[in-house]
Protein backbone atom coordinates (compact mmCIF):
# COMPACT_ATOMS: atom_id res chain seq x y z
CA UNK A 1 0.00 0.00 0.00
CA UNK A 2 2.73 2.12 0.85
CA UNK A 3 4.35 1.86 -2.26
CA UNK A 4 1.45 2.40 -4.41
CA UNK A 5 1.45 6.04 -2.55
CA UNK A 6 4.58 6.50 -3.43
CA UNK A 7 4.72 5.49 -6.50
CA UNK A 8 1.29 7.83 -7.25
CA UNK A 9 2.67 10.89 -5.51
CA UNK A 10 6.00 10.49 -8.40
CA UNK A 11 3.49 10.18 -10.86
CA UNK A 12 1.42 13.48 -9.62
CA UNK A 13 4.66 15.00 -9.21
CA UNK A 14 6.37 14.13 -12.78
CA UNK A 15 3.10 15.39 -14.07
CA UNK A 16 2.92 18.73 -12.62
CA UNK A 17 6.56 19.36 -13.12
CA UNK A 18 5.98 18.67 -16.96
CA UNK A 19 2.95 21.37 -16.49
CA UNK A 20 5.31 23.53 -14.99
CA UNK A 21 7.89 22.97 -18.20
CA UNK A 22 5.27 23.42 -20.30
CA UNK A 23 3.62 26.62 -19.25
CA UNK A 24 5.74 28.73 -17.23
CA UNK A 25 7.39 31.58 -19.64
CA UNK A 26 10.47 32.71 -17.33
CA UNK A 27 12.99 29.51 -17.54
CA UNK A 28 13.73 30.21 -13.79
CA UNK A 29 10.65 29.91 -12.23
CA UNK A 30 10.09 26.34 -14.32
CA UNK A 31 13.38 24.88 -13.35
CA UNK A 32 12.13 26.25 -9.79
CA UNK A 33 9.08 24.87 -9.65
CA UNK A 34 10.41 21.55 -11.60
CA UNK A 35 13.25 21.00 -8.87
CA UNK A 36 10.48 21.74 -6.11
CA UNK A 37 8.63 19.09 -7.50
CA UNK A 38 10.73 16.45 -8.17
CA UNK A 39 13.10 17.00 -4.76
CA UNK A 40 9.55 16.82 -2.47
CA UNK A 41 7.03 14.41 -4.18
CA UNK A 42 3.56 15.61 -3.24
CA UNK A 43 4.67 18.15 -1.72
CA UNK A 44 5.97 20.44 -3.97
CA UNK A 45 3.08 19.57 -6.62
CA UNK A 46 0.58 21.01 -4.36
CA UNK A 47 2.20 24.06 -3.71
CA UNK A 48 2.62 24.17 -7.55
CA UNK A 49 -1.02 23.86 -7.79
CA UNK A 50 -1.56 26.24 -4.95
CA UNK A 51 0.83 28.80 -5.50
CA UNK A 52 2.39 28.54 -9.12
CA UNK A 53 -0.53 28.82 -11.42
CA UNK A 54 -2.40 32.06 -12.32
CA UNK A 55 -5.27 31.88 -11.61
CA UNK A 56 -6.31 35.53 -12.02
CA UNK A 57 -5.77 35.45 -15.49
CA UNK A 58 -7.60 32.01 -16.01
CA UNK A 59 -10.75 33.30 -14.28
CA UNK A 60 -10.20 36.70 -16.64
CA UNK A 61 -10.00 34.77 -19.75
CA UNK A 62 -13.07 32.34 -18.85
CA UNK A 63 -15.40 35.51 -18.45
CA UNK A 64 -14.09 36.81 -21.45
CA UNK A 65 -15.24 33.81 -23.07
CA UNK A 66 -18.72 34.15 -21.22
CA UNK A 67 -19.25 37.83 -22.34
CA UNK A 68 -18.51 39.41 -18.50
CA UNK A 69 -15.20 40.90 -19.54
CA UNK A 70 -12.49 41.81 -19.05
CA UNK A 71 -12.44 44.13 -22.55
CA UNK A 72 -14.61 46.55 -23.88
CA UNK A 73 -18.14 45.58 -23.66
CA UNK A 74 -19.68 48.86 -25.64
CA UNK A 75 -21.72 48.34 -28.41
CA UNK A 76 -20.18 50.77 -30.56
CA UNK A 77 -16.73 49.78 -29.71
CA UNK A 78 -13.59 52.88 -30.62
CA UNK A 79 -11.27 53.03 -33.42
CA UNK A 80 -7.63 52.17 -33.32
CA UNK A 81 -5.54 54.59 -33.16
CA UNK A 82 -4.38 54.97 -36.77
CA UNK A 83 -8.15 55.49 -37.97
CA UNK A 84 -8.34 58.70 -36.20
CA UNK A 85 -6.88 62.00 -37.22
CA UNK A 86 -5.42 64.68 -35.10
CA UNK A 87 -2.28 62.51 -33.43
CA UNK A 88 0.80 63.64 -32.90
CA UNK A 89 2.94 63.70 -36.30
CA UNK A 90 6.77 63.34 -35.04
CA UNK A 91 8.68 60.35 -35.85
CA UNK A 92 8.83 59.02 -31.53
CA UNK A 93 5.67 59.91 -31.25
CA UNK A 94 4.41 57.48 -34.39
CA UNK A 95 7.04 55.12 -33.34
CA UNK A 96 5.47 55.23 -29.41
CA UNK A 97 1.61 55.62 -31.18
CA UNK A 98 1.99 52.17 -33.60
CA UNK A 99 4.25 50.01 -30.57
CA UNK A 100 1.27 50.48 -27.91
CA UNK A 101 -1.32 49.91 -30.46
CA UNK A 102 0.06 46.42 -30.83
CA UNK A 103 0.51 46.11 -27.74
CA UNK A 104 -2.31 47.42 -25.66
CA UNK A 105 -5.65 46.45 -25.88
CA UNK A 106 -7.18 50.52 -26.11
CA UNK A 107 -6.98 53.05 -28.81
CA UNK A 108 -5.06 56.60 -28.44
CA UNK A 109 -7.85 58.99 -28.11
CA UNK A 110 -7.61 62.48 -29.08
CA UNK A 111 -9.83 65.34 -27.40
CA UNK A 112 -9.02 65.40 -23.77
CA UNK A 113 -7.83 68.35 -21.34
CA UNK A 114 -5.33 67.41 -18.30
CA UNK A 115 -4.92 69.15 -15.20
CA UNK A 116 -2.03 68.40 -13.35
CA UNK A 117 -2.43 67.84 -9.38
CA UNK A 118 0.26 68.56 -6.89
CA UNK A 119 -0.45 66.93 -3.30
CA UNK A 120 -3.27 66.33 -1.35
CA UNK A 121 -3.76 70.62 -1.30
CA UNK A 122 -4.67 70.17 -4.69
CA UNK A 123 -5.99 66.52 -5.48
CA UNK A 124 -8.42 65.92 -2.89
CA UNK A 125 -10.47 69.19 -2.92
CA UNK A 126 -10.80 68.74 -7.14
CA UNK A 127 -11.89 65.16 -5.95
CA UNK A 128 -14.13 66.48 -3.65
CA UNK A 129 -15.62 69.14 -5.98
CA UNK A 130 -16.12 67.24 -8.55
CA UNK A 131 -18.30 64.07 -6.45
CA UNK A 132 -20.63 67.33 -5.22
CA UNK A 133 -21.50 67.66 -9.04
CA UNK A 134 -22.35 63.82 -10.00
CA UNK A 135 -25.53 63.60 -11.36
CA UNK A 136 -25.30 59.94 -12.36
CA UNK A 137 -22.50 57.84 -11.18
CA UNK A 138 -19.36 58.08 -8.92
CA UNK A 139 -16.96 54.99 -9.04
CA UNK A 140 -14.11 54.71 -6.94
CA UNK A 141 -11.47 52.51 -6.99
CA UNK A 142 -8.36 53.09 -4.11
CA UNK A 143 -5.52 50.77 -2.87
CA UNK A 144 -5.85 52.60 0.43
CA UNK A 145 -8.91 54.52 1.54
CA UNK A 146 -7.61 55.58 5.02
CA UNK A 147 -10.49 56.28 7.62
CA UNK A 148 -8.60 59.51 8.79
CA UNK A 149 -9.22 63.07 8.36
CA UNK A 150 -9.32 62.66 4.77
CA UNK A 151 -10.79 59.95 4.26
CA UNK A 152 -13.86 60.63 6.05
CA UNK A 153 -14.16 63.63 4.28
CA UNK A 154 -14.78 61.33 1.30
CA UNK A 155 -16.84 58.90 2.74
CA UNK A 156 -19.37 61.67 3.78
CA UNK A 157 -19.62 62.71 0.36
CA UNK A 158 -20.07 59.53 -1.47
CA UNK A 159 -22.62 58.92 1.49
CA UNK A 160 -24.30 62.00 0.57
CA UNK A 161 -24.07 61.43 -3.04
CA UNK A 162 -25.71 58.40 -2.81
CA UNK A 163 -28.34 59.90 -0.56
CA UNK A 164 -29.60 62.44 -3.50
CA UNK A 165 -29.73 58.55 -6.33
CA UNK A 166 -26.38 58.93 -7.43
CA UNK A 167 -25.34 55.10 -8.63
CA UNK A 168 -21.86 55.48 -5.85
CA UNK A 169 -19.46 52.21 -5.97
CA UNK A 170 -16.18 51.81 -4.14
CA UNK A 171 -13.81 49.08 -4.31
CA UNK A 172 -10.78 49.26 -1.90
CA UNK A 173 -8.13 46.60 -2.06
CA UNK A 174 -8.41 43.55 0.10
CA UNK A 175 -4.73 44.09 1.15
CA UNK A 176 -5.06 47.92 1.73
CA UNK A 177 -7.86 47.90 3.80
CA UNK A 178 -5.66 46.37 6.37
CA UNK A 179 -3.27 49.29 6.76
CA UNK A 180 -5.81 50.03 8.91
CA UNK A 181 -7.72 48.44 11.87
CA UNK A 182 -11.09 50.34 11.58
CA UNK A 183 -12.41 49.31 8.32
CA UNK A 184 -13.64 52.23 5.24
CA UNK A 185 -16.39 49.42 4.37
CA UNK A 186 -18.25 49.34 7.74
CA UNK A 187 -18.60 53.38 7.53
CA UNK A 188 -20.74 52.15 4.36
CA UNK A 189 -23.09 49.84 5.58
CA UNK A 190 -26.72 50.90 6.08
CA UNK A 191 -25.81 53.27 3.37
CA UNK A 192 -26.33 53.51 -0.33
CA UNK A 193 -23.30 53.82 -1.16
CA UNK A 194 -21.85 49.87 -2.57
CA UNK A 195 -18.71 48.99 -1.39
CA UNK A 196 -16.95 45.59 -1.78
CA UNK A 197 -13.04 44.93 -1.43
CA UNK A 198 -11.02 43.76 -4.08
CA UNK A 199 -9.08 39.90 -3.62
CA UNK A 200 -10.42 40.12 0.34
CA UNK A 201 -8.31 39.05 3.58
CA UNK A 202 -10.11 35.55 3.15
CA UNK A 203 -8.94 31.61 3.74
CA UNK A 204 -9.99 31.25 -0.10
CA UNK A 205 -8.43 35.25 -0.62
CA UNK A 206 -5.27 34.50 0.80
CA UNK A 207 -3.98 32.55 -2.10
CA UNK A 208 -3.50 35.89 -3.94
CA UNK A 209 -2.51 37.77 -1.09
CA UNK A 210 0.52 38.72 -3.08
CA UNK A 211 -1.68 39.99 -5.56
CA UNK A 212 -3.29 43.90 -5.00
CA UNK A 213 -5.31 46.46 -6.98
CA UNK A 214 -3.01 49.25 -6.79
CA UNK A 215 -4.79 51.77 -9.31
CA UNK A 216 -6.05 54.93 -8.09
CA UNK A 217 -9.42 55.69 -10.07
CA UNK A 218 -12.07 58.40 -9.78
CA UNK A 219 -14.86 58.71 -12.46
CA UNK A 220 -17.65 60.89 -12.03
CA UNK A 221 -20.69 61.00 -14.69
CA UNK A 222 -18.46 60.21 -17.37
CA UNK A 223 -17.14 63.41 -17.59
CA UNK A 224 -14.24 63.83 -15.11
CA UNK A 225 -11.52 61.13 -14.45
CA UNK A 226 -8.94 61.22 -12.05
CA UNK A 227 -5.97 59.03 -11.62
CA UNK A 228 -2.16 59.04 -10.55
CA UNK A 229 -0.64 57.16 -8.07
CA UNK A 230 -2.10 59.07 -4.11
CA UNK A 231 -3.70 57.18 -1.94
CA UNK A 232 -6.52 58.65 0.02
CA UNK A 233 -5.12 59.37 3.45
CA UNK A 234 -3.77 62.41 5.27
CA UNK A 235 -0.30 61.58 4.51
CA UNK A 236 -0.38 63.24 1.26
CA UNK A 237 -1.64 66.56 2.70
CA UNK A 238 2.37 67.06 1.89
CA UNK A 239 2.10 70.89 3.13
CA UNK A 240 1.33 69.94 6.95
CA UNK A 241 5.44 69.51 8.44
CA UNK A 242 4.26 68.94 11.60
CA UNK A 243 3.85 65.09 9.85
CA UNK A 244 6.61 63.59 9.80
CA UNK A 245 5.57 60.91 7.80
CA UNK A 246 3.98 63.41 4.95
CA UNK A 247 4.47 62.34 1.32
CA UNK A 248 5.02 64.21 -2.10
CA UNK A 249 2.75 62.67 -4.89
CA UNK A 250 1.53 63.98 -8.27
CA UNK A 251 -2.37 63.02 -9.31
CA UNK A 252 -4.13 63.99 -12.51
CA UNK A 253 -7.21 65.21 -13.87
CA UNK A 254 -8.99 64.35 -16.93
CA UNK A 255 -11.81 65.51 -19.15
CA UNK A 256 -12.97 63.97 -22.55
CA UNK A 257 -12.74 60.58 -24.19
CA UNK A 258 -10.29 59.37 -21.72
CA UNK A 259 -12.89 59.27 -19.36
CA UNK A 260 -14.44 56.60 -21.37
CA UNK A 261 -11.42 53.87 -20.57
CA UNK A 262 -10.62 54.83 -16.87
CA UNK A 263 -14.56 54.20 -16.15
CA UNK A 264 -13.99 50.57 -18.38
CA UNK A 265 -10.94 49.53 -16.28
CA UNK A 266 -12.94 50.05 -13.00
CA UNK A 267 -16.01 48.17 -14.37
CA UNK A 268 -13.44 45.37 -15.19
CA UNK A 269 -12.56 45.31 -11.56
CA UNK A 270 -16.13 45.57 -10.37
CA UNK A 271 -17.68 43.11 -11.73
CA UNK A 272 -14.83 40.47 -11.00
CA UNK A 273 -14.83 41.58 -7.47
CA UNK A 274 -18.82 41.46 -6.86
CA UNK A 275 -18.85 38.44 -9.73
CA UNK A 276 -22.37 40.39 -11.03
CA UNK A 277 -22.80 39.81 -14.72
CA UNK A 278 -21.82 42.72 -17.00
CA UNK A 279 -24.10 42.67 -19.75
CA UNK A 280 -23.16 44.92 -22.36
CA UNK A 281 -23.91 48.76 -22.44
CA UNK A 282 -23.61 51.41 -24.61
CA UNK A 283 -22.63 53.97 -23.04
CA UNK A 284 -22.21 57.76 -24.28
CA UNK A 285 -19.14 59.06 -25.45
CA UNK A 286 -17.62 62.25 -23.24
CA UNK A 287 -17.68 65.24 -24.46
CA UNK A 288 -14.12 66.89 -26.69
CA UNK A 289 -12.54 69.05 -24.03
CA UNK A 290 -8.86 69.80 -25.20
CA UNK A 291 -6.10 69.02 -27.40
CA UNK A 292 -4.41 66.24 -25.45
CA UNK A 293 -3.72 62.58 -26.60
CA UNK A 294 -4.37 60.14 -24.35
CA UNK A 295 -4.83 56.29 -23.64
CA UNK A 296 -5.78 54.21 -20.89
CA UNK A 297 -3.57 51.56 -20.25
CA UNK A 298 -4.40 48.25 -17.75
CA UNK A 299 -1.90 45.97 -16.33
CA UNK A 300 -1.35 43.13 -13.90
CA UNK A 301 -1.73 39.21 -13.35
CA UNK A 302 -4.96 39.11 -15.81
CA UNK A 303 -3.38 40.54 -18.81
CA UNK A 304 -2.23 37.93 -20.88
CA UNK A 305 1.24 39.91 -21.55
CA UNK A 306 3.43 41.94 -19.18
CA UNK A 307 2.06 44.63 -21.03
CA UNK A 308 3.59 47.59 -19.18
CA UNK A 309 7.01 46.00 -19.14
CA UNK A 310 6.66 46.05 -22.94
CA UNK A 311 5.50 49.43 -22.79
CA UNK A 312 8.50 50.89 -21.01
CA UNK A 313 11.24 49.06 -22.97
CA UNK A 314 9.40 50.07 -25.77
CA UNK A 315 8.95 53.67 -24.77
CA UNK A 316 13.15 53.91 -23.50
CA UNK A 317 13.87 52.43 -26.97
CA UNK A 318 12.32 55.38 -29.13
CA UNK A 319 13.61 57.90 -26.71
CA UNK A 320 16.48 60.57 -29.34
CA UNK A 321 17.00 62.95 -26.60
CA UNK A 322 16.25 62.61 -23.41
CA UNK A 323 14.94 60.53 -21.18
CA UNK A 324 13.53 61.18 -17.55
CA UNK A 325 12.57 58.71 -14.93
CA UNK A 326 10.63 59.50 -11.42
CA UNK A 327 9.60 56.63 -9.22
CA UNK A 328 9.71 55.98 -5.43
CA UNK A 329 10.57 51.98 -6.07
CA UNK A 330 13.20 51.11 -8.62
CA UNK A 331 14.05 47.39 -9.38
CA UNK A 332 13.90 47.90 -13.10
CA UNK A 333 14.10 44.52 -15.45
CA UNK A 334 16.67 43.36 -17.14
CA UNK A 335 15.20 44.19 -20.25
CA UNK A 336 14.62 47.88 -18.58
CA UNK A 337 18.44 48.30 -17.90
CA UNK A 338 19.27 47.15 -21.55
CA UNK A 339 16.96 49.97 -22.91
CA UNK A 340 18.86 52.17 -20.58
CA UNK A 341 22.13 51.44 -20.99
CA UNK A 342 21.42 51.30 -24.87
CA UNK A 343 19.87 54.87 -24.50
CA UNK A 344 22.83 56.26 -22.78
CA UNK A 345 25.19 54.60 -25.15
CA UNK A 346 23.39 55.96 -28.50
CA UNK A 347 23.35 59.85 -26.96
CA UNK A 348 20.36 60.22 -25.26
CA UNK A 349 20.78 61.74 -21.42
CA UNK A 350 19.24 59.85 -18.71
CA UNK A 351 18.03 61.07 -15.69
CA UNK A 352 16.82 59.43 -12.91
CA UNK A 353 15.26 60.61 -9.63
CA UNK A 354 14.72 58.79 -6.41
CA UNK A 355 14.21 59.34 -3.09
CA UNK A 356 16.86 60.00 -0.70
CA UNK A 357 14.43 58.35 2.34
CA UNK A 358 12.44 55.19 1.40
CA UNK A 359 9.62 54.16 3.39
CA UNK A 360 10.53 50.84 2.43
CA UNK A 361 14.24 50.55 3.15
CA UNK A 362 14.59 47.58 1.89
CA UNK A 363 13.19 48.35 -1.66
CA UNK A 364 15.86 50.77 -1.52
CA UNK A 365 18.46 48.44 -0.92
CA UNK A 366 17.56 46.42 -3.33
CA UNK A 367 17.58 49.26 -5.87
CA UNK A 368 21.28 50.11 -4.55
CA UNK A 369 22.51 46.91 -5.97
CA UNK A 370 22.20 47.14 -9.51
CA UNK A 371 22.34 51.17 -9.79
CA UNK A 372 25.86 50.92 -10.70
CA UNK A 373 25.14 48.81 -13.90
CA UNK A 374 23.30 52.45 -14.98
CA UNK A 375 26.02 54.72 -13.16
CA UNK A 376 29.31 52.71 -15.30
CA UNK A 377 27.15 53.63 -18.68
CA UNK A 378 26.59 57.88 -17.47
CA UNK A 379 23.22 57.39 -16.42
CA UNK A 380 22.61 60.21 -13.81
CA UNK A 381 21.06 59.45 -11.03
CA UNK A 382 19.69 61.76 -8.02
CA UNK A 383 18.44 60.92 -4.40
CA UNK A 384 15.55 63.35 -3.45
CA UNK A 385 15.78 64.84 0.22
CA UNK A 386 13.04 64.36 2.51
CA UNK A 387 10.14 63.96 2.79
CA UNK A 388 9.47 61.00 1.07
CA UNK A 389 8.26 61.41 -2.64
CA UNK A 390 5.94 58.86 -4.42
CA UNK A 391 5.75 60.65 -7.76
CA UNK A 392 5.77 58.12 -10.98
CA UNK A 393 6.73 60.10 -13.84
CA UNK A 394 8.20 58.55 -17.67
CA UNK A 395 8.93 61.22 -19.62
CA UNK A 396 10.17 60.77 -23.18
CA UNK A 397 12.19 63.80 -24.93
CA UNK A 398 9.82 66.47 -25.19
CA UNK A 399 6.53 64.84 -26.06
CA UNK A 400 5.89 61.85 -24.57
CA UNK A 401 4.55 61.01 -20.68
CA UNK A 402 3.23 57.75 -18.71
CA UNK A 403 1.29 58.47 -15.73
CA UNK A 404 -0.22 56.42 -13.38
CA UNK A 405 0.06 54.02 -10.26
CA UNK A 406 2.59 51.79 -11.36
CA UNK A 407 6.03 51.89 -9.98
CA UNK A 408 9.07 50.79 -11.92
CA UNK A 409 9.65 47.48 -9.76
CA UNK A 410 8.73 43.77 -10.69
CA UNK A 411 5.10 44.27 -7.64
CA UNK A 412 3.89 46.53 -10.61
CA UNK A 413 4.88 44.87 -13.79
CA UNK A 414 3.85 41.22 -12.55
CA UNK A 415 1.75 41.45 -9.36
CA UNK A 416 -0.19 44.36 -9.01
CA UNK A 417 -3.07 45.84 -11.19
CA UNK A 418 -1.97 49.23 -12.29
CA UNK A 419 -3.25 51.73 -14.14
CA UNK A 420 -1.44 54.26 -16.27
CA UNK A 421 -1.98 56.70 -19.15
CA UNK A 422 0.10 57.56 -21.87
CA UNK A 423 -0.11 60.96 -22.25
CA UNK A 424 0.48 63.15 -25.90
CA UNK A 425 0.04 66.82 -25.53
CA UNK A 426 2.93 69.58 -25.56
CA UNK A 427 1.57 71.58 -23.00
CA UNK A 428 1.07 68.65 -20.58
CA UNK A 429 4.47 67.38 -20.93
CA UNK A 430 6.16 70.75 -20.90
CA UNK A 431 4.79 71.31 -17.09
CA UNK A 432 5.35 67.68 -16.23
CA UNK A 433 8.95 68.54 -17.67
CA UNK A 434 9.50 71.58 -15.59
CA UNK A 435 8.42 70.16 -12.69
CA UNK A 436 10.82 67.63 -12.84
CA UNK A 437 13.88 69.40 -13.78
CA UNK A 438 12.84 72.04 -10.36
CA UNK A 439 12.63 68.46 -8.43
CA UNK A 440 16.70 67.48 -9.65
CA UNK A 441 17.83 71.02 -8.98
CA UNK A 442 16.53 69.79 -5.09
CA UNK A 443 17.88 66.70 -5.55
CA UNK A 444 21.98 65.30 -4.44
CA UNK A 445 23.47 63.30 -8.01
CA UNK A 446 25.30 60.45 -7.01
CA UNK A 447 28.34 58.91 -8.44
CA UNK A 448 29.59 55.74 -9.05
CA UNK A 449 32.91 56.71 -6.58
CA UNK A 450 29.82 56.80 -3.72
CA UNK A 451 28.26 53.62 -4.28
CA UNK A 452 31.82 51.64 -4.48
CA UNK A 453 32.78 53.38 -1.11
CA UNK A 454 29.80 51.39 0.17
CA UNK A 455 31.41 48.98 2.84
CA UNK A 456 30.86 45.32 2.64
CA UNK A 457 28.13 44.72 5.36
CA UNK A 458 26.30 47.30 3.50
CA UNK A 459 26.77 45.97 -0.53
CA UNK A 460 26.22 42.33 1.39
CA UNK A 461 22.71 43.51 2.86
CA UNK A 462 21.82 45.18 -0.46
CA UNK A 463 22.41 42.66 -2.88
CA UNK A 464 20.71 39.97 -0.54
CA UNK A 465 17.34 42.16 -0.65
CA UNK A 466 17.78 42.32 -4.02
CA UNK A 467 17.61 38.26 -4.30
CA UNK A 468 14.12 38.87 -3.14
CA UNK A 469 13.44 41.92 -5.73
CA UNK A 470 10.48 40.07 -6.95
CA UNK A 471 8.30 39.93 -4.29
CA UNK A 472 9.43 43.12 -2.76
Amino acid sequence: MLTLLLAALYIFSLLTAGHALLNKRDPRASAGWIITCLAIPGIGAILYWLLGINRIRSKSRKRQEQGQGMHWLHVNQPPRSQDIANFPTSNTSQSLIKFSDAVTRRPLSFGNKITVLYNGEQTYPAMLEAIDTAQESIFLSSYILMPDQIGLQFTRKLIAAADRGVDVRVLIDGFGELYSLRKVRRIFRGTKVKATNFLPFTLLGSLYFNLRNHRKLLIIDNKYGFTGGMNIRDRHMAMDKSNPRRVVDIHFRFEGPICGQLRDAFMEDWHYATKETRAPRDWPTPPIAGKACCRGISAGPNERHETLNWILVGALSCAKSHIRIMTPYFIPTRAQLTAINTASLRGVRVDILLPQQNNLPYVAWASNALLFELLEYNTHIYFQPPPFIHSKLLLIDDEYALVGSANMDPRSLRLNFEFNVEVFDTETVDELIHHFDHSREQAREISMEEMDKRSLPLRLRDSFCRLFSPYL
